[in-house]
């Protein structure tokens, strides 16, 4: 996984080749150049044929074509869609190895836990969401056995036959500006200053704040009009209601970090359903009862939180809580071109439970 390999910048994945048809900085593992240059730069020639999407390698470790997997910072017991069939395919894997900072739902479920260190703990770079590269300094020292994820991924390298000897985490940013173009301006000595904005191509150059402030980059905006494709489940007799998943304003993603803060779950200790009064009138259900929602993949229990905010005819279940997963429920077919599964819509039904 060339994401992974032996840097501590927690950076955006499209940024440094996370996506698995890009090297760092969208270089494209397909062009002739751009693999020549990182297999060069690696010692190894480097496959030119794109990887699979997380959503492709289920369905590949339940054809045995993947046996081991190593996750790093990732949390898929929580976030991939239909959790029990996710639950199966990771107890197939022969070796599951996960590397992150708590005990997350997954790494209950891997032979090797390796514990990583929190952004307190170590030194390097992260890229935000508007392409800003920020330098962090290490404020405290790892606690317990973990470690930076640097140091963790080059030694996991080194002993299965690929030697790694960065120095530190500045010494893997220096490779990082030279194999990609985006950040070849940036070095830890402009970025104790301030944080710059990707594509900063040279030294003097001061970083692009807007991508796109006067044209495109591939001059005029290309537009094309698509069919409408409806969704691979929609709502019926026995599953009469759509449930769309996402997030609240207090947690992020699976809740691996958000969830064990004290203030943060004061503000939402639990996970909900939101329902239409009108619906909920129907259902006999009031607001704050627990309810049981199901769909053709499981069920589970959960408190109703009825709202406006939601149309009559949908519910809304945000995806942070492993106790009530919404992903138990979800569908995971998938848009055939983005690989992204039907989070957003899947037919469910919503009942009182017994007394």
């Amino acid at each position: 996984m060339n994401a992974l390999r032996g840097q501590n910048n927690v950076q955006g994945a499209c940024d440094m080749g996370a996506l698995p048809n890009v090297f760092s900085g969208y270089q494209p593992v397909a062009d002739e150049a751009a693999n020549a240059k990182f297999s060069q730069a690696w010692g190894r020639d480097l496959s030119k044929q794109p990887g699979l999407t997380l959503t492709d390698m289920f369905p590949a470790i339940e054809g045995g074509k993947i046996k081991a997997l190593y996750i790093v910072g990732e949390n898929p017991m929580v976030t991939e869609p239909d959790l029990r069939h996710a639950e199966a395919a990771l107890k197939k894997l022969e070796v599951l190895v996960v590397q992150d900072i708590f005990l997350s739902q997954t790494a209950k479920l891997a032979q090797v836990v390796l514990p990583g260190a929190s952004f307190a703990e170590k030194n390097g770079t992260f890229t935000n969401t508007e392409r800003r590269v920020l330098l962090v300094r290490q404020a405290i020292q790892p606690v317990g056995e973990s470690r930076p994820d640097w140091q963790i991924t080059q030694d996991l390298a080194t002993r299965l036959g690929y030697p790694m000897n960065y120095a530190s985490a500045e010494e893997i940013f220096e490779e990082i500006r030279q194999l990609t173009p985006s950040y070849a301006g940036m070095t830890y000595e402009r970025l104790q200053v301030q944080g710059l904005q990707w594509p900063c191509p040279t030294l003097d150059h001061p970083g692009t704040p807007y991508l796109h402030k006067d044209r495109f980059t591939r001059g005029k905006g290309l537009f094309q009009a698509i069919d409408y494709k409806p969704p691979a489940e929609v709502e019926d007799g026995e599953y009469p209601l759509l449930l769309s998943t996402g997030r609240s304003f207090v947690h992020f993603h699976s809740g691996t970090m958000t969830r064990v803060s004290p203030s943060l779950h004061h503000e939402l200790p639990e996970g909900y359903v939101e329902v239409n009064p009108a619906d909920a009138l129907a259902l006999g259900i009031e607001d704050e009862e627990r309810v049981q929602v199901s769909s053709r993949r499981g069920e589970i229990k959960i408190k109703a939180k009825v709202s406006r905010k939601v149309d009559r005819g949908v519910v809304f279940i945000p995806f942070h809580f492993a106790e009530t997963a919404a992903n138990i429920l979800t569908n995971p077919a998938c848009d055939p071109v983005a690989k992204i599964p039907e989070f957003k819509v899947c037919a469910v039904k919503v009942e009182k439970l017994a007394a």
